[in-house]
């Protein structure tokens, strides 16, 4: 599966050794269907912090490697899950909420900007919304009969940065004046393993029955040239050959040749006017 990198975007796919074997080409699959269920949370649930943006993209990559992020995480029922906002991001939130939907994107630079415990609760808040559509999400394809419980406030404490190996769902939002912001939420690898082990190809049209397997020595087909004859002459006597000259040979074990390699001799037999090799043995 392509790694979501904004450096890389235009350059060859690097097949990571650690994800042979696991259907991580399907994750697009689980991002289509989390980015319906935010969508939906953002213009019902969530609209009081979400009013006036719109989801964009939801792709899975990496973790991003940036000190600048705070991170916040959660130890749920299905695992831990780390979550971070832009501070550009979390700003603007906060001065449309405190400050009325018309207000413009913040124009406080976030590098100086102080660290308030409302700007922190926000931040609170919207982990709880991200991982709890999170979970939503994998118990429905898991077929969870219970659904996880809500996170609570208390649940959502500071995080260090997860490892850059570590799977990550980059959300990018876009607002009415053309504004975008963007956050990261994190599985850990107990829920990733989870959310790979939901995937599974879109059914296409039921595959025809098959008979019992054969074994591949009876279905492998391979071509073998037999040599019966071969004499050496000078090129001399090559060119002074004319129609009627006459080459005497003697036939004995040919040679049987597979792409000109030689594996076998045989004895030369005839059989209802059909000449066949027979009594194969390997060749040295």
């Amino acid at each position: 599966m392509p790694i979501a990198n904004p450096d890389t975007t235009l350059q060859h796919q690097v097949l990571d050794p650690c994800l042979l074997g696991r259907p991580v080409h399907l994750l697009p699959q689980f991002a289509a269907r989390l980015q319906e269920d935010l969508d939906t949370a953002m213009q019902g649930s969530a609209r009081r912090y979400w009013a006036g943006w719109r989801l964009e993209t939801v792709e899975f990559g990496r973790v991003p490697q940036e000190t600048s992020l705070r991170w916040m995480a959660v130890l749920g029922a299905l695992g831990t899950v780390a979550v971070t906002f832009e501070r550009g991001l979390l700003l603007t939130l906060l001065e449309r909420r405190y400050g009325g939907r018309s207000a413009g994107a913040t124009q406080r630079d976030p590098q100086t900007e102080r660290v308030t415990a409302t700007e922190e609760r926000l931040g609170v808040v919207l982990t709880q919304q991200m991982v709890d559509l999170l979970y939503a999400r994998v118990a429905v394809n898991v077929a969870m009969e219970v659904a996880p419980r809500p996170i609570q406030a208390n649940a959502v404490v500071p995080s260090a940065m997860p490892g850059e190996s570590n799977w990550a769902l980059r959300l990018q939002v876009r607002d009415n004046n053309d504004n975008t912001g963007q956050f990261w939420i994190a599985p850990d690898q107990q829920l990733m393993a989870m959310i790979l082990g939901t995937l599974r190809p879109e059914t296409g049209r039921p595959a025809a029955a098959r008979g019992p397997a054969e074994p591949l020595a009876t279905k492998l087909q391979v071509k073998l040239d037999g040599r019966l004859v071969s004499k050496e002459i000078t090129l001399g006597a090559l060119f002074d050959l004319k129609v009627g000259d006459v080459i005497p040979v003697n036939v004995g074990r040919a040679d049987v040749l597979l792409d000109e390699a030689r594996l076998f001799t045989a004895a030369v037999a005839e059989h209802k006017g059909k000449l066949c090799l027979t009594s194969f043995e390997d060749a040295e």
